[in-house]
């Protein structure tokens, strides 16, 4: 019997590393497109945008932390007063507003939509990294054009979504061509849907301000998963310290249905608890590139998903948008590419017998950071 347990795991072992990332990505990627729609559910049976986030913290904290607690016991870092304060603001940055703005976008638009805008992530963070002159702008070569370009076409995505609306283009039981309003600033359901579009831009922006955050953090504190399990705890403490003074009706902090309870789960455990290791695991090994390349493939599904789940329907400005959003990330992510092509063409070499040895060990390009890693210690 133990020599059966153990052969899918050896199995396993044998499997390259680059096919093993793929297989977890697709999967990943499947689990949170889930997400976007189970969300979605929760909200429409009137769950409070407050108190569900502090549940899912507070559950996947309860995740994470045992294994934090024992497989890092021995490399973790000792804690200091700075080290808190960065925890506190990674977790009010990364967590508290970039899951309140998503909500709040979510509750005023559609999970395709909201799945669409996350595909803006990278080249924000670009921009973000740009300005704060981490991430160097080559405008004399490809690359540094490719990504300038593919930042103008995802904010460009981004404000046509939110400023145009247009006729519904798919919808189940309706016209192709039915049509409203071209400036809309809220839809036919009472939603505000400029508000849930500004929601999404800042859950943008936080994501990407909180992957910008890390990699100082990370240098200095290299214990992922107590890094997540300290941003979870802060992020609990928050929500609750708001949902305390804002939510005062004491009925939102029940489960009123077994499917309210198995949304909280869900987001709680397979994606805040083990989808956030995973995509650590994953950046750690490929980069955020890489991990980024597969967003369009979480926004497919989305949408086959509320399509088929929740009746969704296509307007088609959020097309136009989407697709403009996507070929920013594409840009992006080639620029990315091509920057470590040259950066691998430029680097000296000064001997044939390491030249071989970097020519064996070398990695695709599509293997890199997103955020330069200093050479300083």
């Amino acid at each position: 019997m133990a020599e059966t347990g153990v052969a899918p795991a050896r199995r396993m072992s044998w499997l390259p590393d680059r096919a093993k990332l793929h297989i977890v990505m697709n999967v990943f990627q499947f689990a949170y497109a889930g997400n976007h729609v189970i969300l979605r559910t929760a909200l429409n049976m009137g769950i409070s945008k407050l108190v569900f986030p502090a549940y899912r913290n507070i559950i996947a904290l309860a995740v994470i932390l045992p294994f934090a607690y024992f497989l890092e016991k021995k490399n973790r870092p000792a804690l200091t007063t700075s080290f808190l304060m960065q925890f506190f603001l990674l977790a009010f940055v990364g967590i508290t507003a970039n899951q309140g703005f998503y909500l709040l976008g979510l509750d005023n638009t559609s999970p395709t939509l909201a799945s669409a805008t996350e595909n803006a992530v990278p080249a924000v963070t670009f921009l973000m990294a740009a300005i704060l002159r981490i991430e160097e702008v080559q405008l004399n070569r490809r690359d540094g054009i490719a990504k300038v370009l593919g930042t103008i076409c995802s904010v460009a995505g981004a404000l046509i979504i939110t400023i145009y609306k247009g006729p519904i283009i798919f919808g189940p039981n309706s016209p192709l061509n039915q049509s409203q309003p071209s400036i809309s600033l809220g839809d036919a359901e009472g939603k505000n849907w400029t508000l849930g579009c500004i929601g999404l831009i800042g859950h943008c922006i936080c994501w990407s301000s909180w992957i910008v955050l890390q990699a100082p953090i990370l240098k200095k504190y290299p214990a992922q998963l107590s890094l997540s399990s300290f941003t979870c705890f802060f992020a609990v403490l928050q929500f609750l310290a708001i949902a305390g003074l804002i939510e005062r009706n004491s009925q939102a902090w029940l489960f009123h249905s077994g499917a309210e309870l198995f949304c909280v789960l869900y987001s709680g455990v397979v994606v805040s608890g083990i989808g956030f290791s995973i995509q650590l695991w994953a950046v750690g090994k490929a980069g955020p590139v890489f991990v980024s390349a597969y967003l369009p493939l979480q926004t497919l599904l989305v949408a086959v998903m509320a399509s088929l789940a929740l009746g969704e329907k296509f307007y088609l400005g959020g097309v136009i948008g989407a697709v403009l959003i996507f070929v920013g990330l594409y840009l992006v992510v080639w620029g990315k590419n091509e920057e470590g092509k040259f950066a691998a063409r430029k680097a000296v070499i000064p001997s044939v017998g390491e030249s071989s040895s970097l020519t064996r060990n070398e990695k695709s390009s599509i293997f890199q950071p997103l955020l330069p890693t200093s050479s300083k210690s």
